[in-house]
């Protein structure tokens, strides 16, 4: 499977927004201007010379005179300086391996001073080595409060911001994915709805009280985003090899193939694959994905607002087929011999998404969700959705069990109520496969993986089995990750699963 760590960005114009805080970042950091500091030191190294001008060898013998060079100390904010300009990538995308790629180009710096030192005299620039190793240690040592390069890189947090709850997992990805925390939260009903955030001060305060008491990293948190306004096509482009001629053919595709303006979206696009045809010419395979300007903006202007640094936004889909399915598929295992097929049911609608092994070939949000259930229970025994949603968890389609609270007869209706509410789902999700069959190049259906929180109902995925006709089961996040120590794996994951997604680095 592709690295859809990159799928989404929404950086190239959304990072735009962001830009100011990583400039005040920087400027707050250079009071000390740091080309000064190095001229004074030289400066004041050549009076010890001159008053020992014969004497040479004496300087290097006292190496103290580093010393003297304290002002170079101050050059400790070098090393803060250097993840706020590696994040300048970010600039033209929010996603997953722009985060990776930036990082692999850190550890670069520690090694500078070892090429200078090839071509230093050994006693001549004795001083100026120990004022390099003193540099070289800060910069080690304000690495390591940045979360170190090679850290950062490993550890990521999930976060999904959900209709009723936010859930978070943190995973150390050092080889195979390690699960190292998971968090969640009641979100207040109304603050999210159908994707979009309608709060954006009431999150940020939600956020902030979320990330304080589950102690969770503040940095490299991965965002996922799902709604019905975020569009992702695939199509092929030829005869085109400039980078910039590229990107101006995607973007008029773009306006062509979704109806959204171009001056209101932020998109991004991935090269999944590149052949030649029989003219010649190179054919690209592009897969783009669209998203209006403003959805995005108001959820990274709320984790701002809680003091929380994105490291990268991403499609719940693509998070949900990382977490669900198998190990990316390399370039020489050959096509898959049916189509991963992924559905989230969530608390106001349910994200189903289509992967070929390698990319995410489809993907929709369908309004349907556990809160659909609730509804319709409460009908039938007439009392409030809120009320209903205990009876609803302890519900059983495959036996005639009786919640507590509820006689047999009314345990009977709120069941034929559930029911009648899966065939209208079960029909949203035929009409989705059919949908991505029509496509060309689609593959066969082997079976659908469900997860989320209704997911767990008892004979719901043997329901929608017998409704649909293909075979249905209940996913489980944890296939691409190893649990660590502090999480319990007996603890209800299945809500989790975009979150765990979300964090794996592929």
């Amino acid at each position: 499977m592709v690295d859809w760590n990159k799928e989404i960005s929404f950086g190239r114009k959304k990072e735009g927004a962001e830009e100011p805080e990583a400039v005040e970042e920087t400027q707050s950091l250079e009071p000390v201007e740091l080309p000064e500091p190095e001229a004074e030191p030289v400066a004041v190294e050549p009076e010890p010379v001159v008053a020992d001008a014969e004497p040479q060898p004496e300087p290097a013998a006292e190496v103290e005179p580093a010393a003297e060079v304290e002002p170079e100390a101050e050059v400790e904010p070098e090393p803060v300086l250097e993840p706020v300009a590696e994040d300048k990538p970010e600039k033209s995308s929010l996603m997953k391996k722009e985060i990776s790629l930036s990082f692999r180009r850190k550890p670069k710096e520690p090694k500078l001073p070892k090429v200078n030192r090839e071509n230093t005299e050994p006693e001549a620039e004795a001083p100026e080595k120990a004022a390099r190793k003193k540099r070289s240690d800060r910069t080690q040592r304000g690495l390591r409060r940045q979360g170190g390069a090679q850290k950062r890189a490993k550890r990521v947090v999930g976060l999904k911001i959900g209709a009723s709850q936010l859930a978070a997992a943190r995973i150390v990805n050092n080889g195979h994915p390690e699960l190292v925390q998971v968090a969640r939260e009641d979100l207040a009903a109304g603050m999210i709805v159908g994707g979009e955030l309608r709060e954006p001060d009431l999150l940020a305060d939600a956020l902030r009280s979320f990330f304080r008491k589950n102690k969770l990293p503040r940095t490299g948190v991965r965002l996922g985003i799902a709604n019905n306004r975020i569009g992702v096509r695939i199509f092929e482009i030829a005869g085109i090899d400039d980078p910039k001629a590229l990107e101006n053919a995607i973007r008029f595709r773009a306006q062509e193939a979704l109806p959204i303006p171009i001056e209101e979206a932020v998109l991004d696009y991935h090269v999944l694959s590149e052949r030649v045809d029989d003219e010649g010419q190179k054919v690209r395979r592009i897969l783009l994905v669209v998203a209006y300007r403003e959805l995005i903006d108001r959820y990274v202007a709320a984790c701002k607002k809680a003091g929380i640094r994105l490291a990268g936004i991403d499609l719940e889909a693509f998070a949900l087929l990382r977490a669900l399915g198998d190990a990316p598929a390399g370039e020489d295992d050959g096509p898959a011999d049916a189509a991963l097929v992924v559905v989230s049911i969530g608390h106001d609608r349910s994200t189903f998404a289509v992967s070929d092994g390698r990319v995410c070939e489809f993907t929709r949000v369908l309004d349907w969700g556990g809160q659909t259930l609730d509804v319709a229970i409460a009908r039938e025994l007439n009392v409030a959705p809120s009320e209903a949603a205990p009876f609803k968890r302890e519900l059983s389609l495959a036996a005639p069990n009786v919640p507590e609270g509820l006689t047999q007869e009314q345990a009977d209706s709120a069941r034929e109520a559930v029911r009648r509410q899966l065939q209208t789902f079960a029909r949203e999700l035929v009409s989705s496969l059919q949908f991505y069959q029509n496509q060309p190049g689609s593959l066969g259906i082997g079976e659908i993986l469900i997860t989320g929180g209704t997911a767990g109902l008892p004979g719901l995925a043997e329901e929608l089995q017998r409704l649909m006709g293909v075979r249905v089961a209940v996913g489980d996040p944890l296939t691409r990750v190893k649990l660590g120590r502090k999480v319990r794996e007996t603890e209800q994951l299945g809500s989790l699963a975009v979150a765990i997604g979300l964090g794996i680095e592929d």
